[in-house]
């Protein structure tokens, strides 16, 4: 019997982290690796450095997201040096790949053609390109109102004609969600890191740090 009570106890304690944290937060997330889930479907906006961002996301199934994003940047790709104004318009996809009590994990894709206006000596240039945006993240519950994000993000982009060429950026980061309600849902999110250039043999620092709101109906 002094043998079994441990046992049991420690069988107890062993259980509660799973049933707490399979209650905690709303079961669905925008930054983070929780799917918004079948059926349902979540506006957001973001602003800071380097733009304005609005993005629609549909949950096509329990474990995949799928919708599309418009930015206005003012920040040419989130290089501090350059303050280009410019446009994206981009798929967002989000499949979740693993997920226990208290993590999950997932990947994203964002791909979609941008334009960026340069006043190069009181000529008007337009930069054409294409963004082809890989993003892993982590998703940890910290409570009923609170997810944490951690992620590495590739967002690979590539100018067409005389231009940069190819982008290399690689980012790393976290985030948090504060959720007002089960159906709002207040973010911010930070990456950071170098944005590696071949053809100019360069490297920009690269920076994204966004407030933003997300309701889903």
């Amino acid at each position: 019997m002094k043998r079994l009570i441990p046992g049991v106890l420690l069988a107890c304690f062993l259980s509660l982290p799973g049933t707490a944290l399979a209650q905690r937060g709303q079961g669905w997330s925008i930054l983070a690796a929780d799917t918004l889930g079948r059926g349902n479907t979540a506006f957001s906006g973001q602003i800071g450095w380097p733009g304005l961002t609005l993005g629609l996301l549909h949950g096509g199934s329990e474990r995949f997201d799928i919708g599309g994003k418009f930015t206005f940047n003012w920040g040419r790709e989130g290089w501090v040096r350059y303050t280009d104004p410019g446009v994206k318009f981009q798929a967002w996809m989000r499949l979740m790949l693993a997920q226990t009590s208290n993590v999950s994990l997932a990947v994203t894709f964002q791909p979609g053609p941008f334009f960026y206006f340069e006043d190069t000596g009181g000529r008007d240039d337009t930069d054409v390109g294409l963004a082809l945006p890989v993003g892993f993240v982590i998703g940890i519950p910290a409570g009923s109102a609170v997810m944490v994000n951690l992620g590495l993000d590739l967002p690979f982009h590539v100018y067409f004609g005389n231009s940069v060429g190819p982008v290399f950026p690689i980012l790393v980061g976290g985030g948090l969600e504060y959720f007002v309600d089960r159906s709002l849902d207040v973010t911010f999110n930070v990456r950071l890191g170098p944005s590696l250039i071949p053809d100019f043999d360069a490297t920009e620092f690269t920076l994204e740090a966004l407030f933003g709101v997300a309701y889903r109906f």
